[in-house]
């Protein structure tokens, strides 16, 4: 599985509900994370074969010492709503992985926001 295979997959609905299937399979999750001296996101995208993907967000304050909860929330996404997000988001960058596309759709910012 090459980086950009998934670009190739966007194309059939049945594609791409194969990558997405053979995807986790193999990496069972997949996680990120931003974070600032100020601020944390992190996120999990897990495939359930009943509720389709299961993407967990939370997000926090770091604040030395201070006993700020975490927020999280959890969304989930039939594989083909996820394939028309995307091709409704049009990514235009060919070297963005599906990691990076996980991210964008998580709201996560790029490192290089700050």
């Amino acid at each position: 599985m090459t980086q950009d295979d998934w670009r190739e997959a966007l194309k059939s609905a049945d594609k791409f509900n194969d990558f997405i299937v053979d995807y986790f399979k193999k990496h069972k999750q997949l996680s990120g994370n931003y974070d600032i001296p100020a601020y944390y996101e992190h996120y999990t995208v897990k495939l359930d074969s009943n509720e389709g993907l299961i993407i967990t967000l939370t997000t926090g304050m770091n604040q030395g010492g201070s006993s700020v909860l975490p927020y999280k929330q959890t969304e989930k996404m039939s594989i083909e709503d996820f394939r028309r997000l995307l091709l409704h988001k049009k990514f235009a960058d060919e070297h963005m992985s599906l990691a990076d596309v996980f991210q964008v759709l998580a709201g996560v910012p790029d490192k290089t926001d700050n």
